[in-house]
């Protein structure tokens, strides 16, 4: 069950960080001017929501799961993020960001960052849960072993 809630966790965690680093390099090109502001306003937009939905699901199953460090970790972010949601602050606008594409960015670097450290105990956790289970099956193999003996 442990190492259940660890994998899926690291692999939903990973995606988030993906789509979190996406969002970045798309608003570096807009910086460059490498794409319209269009595009970077669908891009953005459209990984927005599922980014909140998957923070949300990853708080709600820590806290179901009663691991209480990495709930009150997660939960001012995904609380921000249903304040964004309500507010109808959580979309980039077309006509703000291309005058705020730095603000936009630094929002989103600090996420990474938080992002990052919450994927390194998601991952060491799930080390210790795979440690565990293998360490528990070894010890039920060699109980096994000794009860034909």
């Amino acid at each position: 069950m442990e190492l259940n809630l660890w994998a899926f966790s690291y692999l939903v965690h990973l995606a988030i960080m993906a789509s979190t680093y996406y969002q970045l390099v798309i608003l570096s090109d807009l910086e460059g001017d490498y794409i319209n502001i269009y595009d970077t306003a669908s891009l953005i937009n459209c990984m927005t929501v599922p980014e909140f939905i998957a923070q949300g699901i990853l708080s709600a199953i820590f806290l179901l799961t009663c691991h209480w460090f990495m709930f009150l970790m997660t939960v001012p972010l995904t609380c921000y993020h249903v304040r964004l949601f309500f507010k109808q602050q959580h979309l980039i606008d077309v006509t703000d960001a291309f005058r705020f594409p730095s603000a936009e960015k630094k929002f989103r670097l600090i996420k990474f960052g938080f992002y990052l450290v919450v994927f390194a105990i998601i991952t060491f956790r799930l080390a210790l849960s795979v440690f565990n289970f293998l360490s528990d099956e070894e010890y039920d193999l060699y109980l096994f072993q000794l009860s034909k003996s």
